[in-house]
């Protein structure tokens, strides 16, 4: 079945919009869920890598959390849900960009001005002060921008990312879900065989990015992976010979990995060998 990936504005009701989504397909929405394991991963507390995805972290949770990191495991915790068939919809963290080459994830915004979601947000916590709720949107805002921008190198509110952008200014959450619901049903959305492919090796390659980072022998190599039809091939340049044994190692072990193409050259050994031939 399709899946939804979600981006929408605090104010603007996508939260409630990919509710109704999930319910009337029976299966669930992915948000909070993606982070627990995060923080595991990172050894930090669910609190801290939250705030930090929603922009509310102060400069010690800054300055205390690796950004590579976290976007690896991100990517990896998204494709991981993304292959379990109980889920409708992926809010957040990115996914509408990571997913955006797959083609039966149906990339939504959802969207209201300003005025209106403050005037929301105002009802909803039941204060009468203007000031700190639009502060607060814009700082969420503007978290989403960074982020989106360092890890994507796109704005977010770009209209041209999305399959379907949705204004609750006017439409109901009722009728975006039908909206959705519709997109759905349409032939171009539906999983493929080569689709299905796709999703298995960006998720297979994610894992070994994920099992590298958490290695201490690989933590802080720089190389390119690739994943075909779970044959993961490691390609590029690394200091030493044991880095290149220890990632072939680890990436054997990663999840979903068939077998391992290591091209791995060692530094320290191309230029002994060119002192030699020198």
């Amino acid at each position: 079945m399709p899946l939804v990936a979600m981006t929408r504005e605090m104010g603007s009701l996508g939260k409630d919009v990919a509710a109704g989504v999930a319910q009337r397909s029976n299966r669930k929405v992915v948000y909070h869920e993606i982070i627990e394991p995060i923080a595991n991963k990172m050894r930090l507390r669910k609190s801290h890598v939250e705030r930090f995805l929603d922009g509310k972290s102060g400069l010690w949770e800054k300055l205390t959390t690796d950004r590579t990191a976290l976007s690896i495991f991100t990517a990896d915790e998204t494709f991981r849900f993304l292959r379990d068939g109980s889920t409708a919809v992926i809010r957040g963290w990115g996914a509408v960009h990571l997913l955006r080459n797959i083609p039966h994830v149906i990339r939504v915004r959802v969207c209201a001005p300003l005025e209106t979601r403050v005037s929301r947000m105002m009802d909803r916590l039941q204060t009468d002060n203007r000031e700190t709720v639009e502060s607060e949107i814009q700082m969420s805002e503007e978290a989403h921008t960074a982020i989106t921008k360092r890890h994507f190198g796109v704005n977010w509110r770009d209209p041209e990312l999305y399959d379907l952008v949705l204004c609750t200014e006017r439409l109901s959450v009722e009728e975006c879900v039908d909206e959705i619901d519709g997109m759905m049903k349409r032939k171009c959305f539906q999983e493929t065989q080569d689709s299905l492919r796709m999703v298995d090796d960006l998720a297979t390659e994610w894992s070994v990015r994920s099992a590298l980072r958490r290695d201490e022998r690989t933590a802080r190599t720089h190389f390119t992976v690739e994943c075909s039809g779970g044959v993961v091939s490691l390609l590029g340049v690394v200091d030493t010979q044991a880095e290149a044994s220890a990632a072939g190692e680890v990436a054997k072990a990663a999840e979903g990995v068939k077998s391992v193409d290591n091209q791995l050259k060692a530094a320290n050994s191309a230029n002994s060998r060119f002192r030699r031939e020198g």
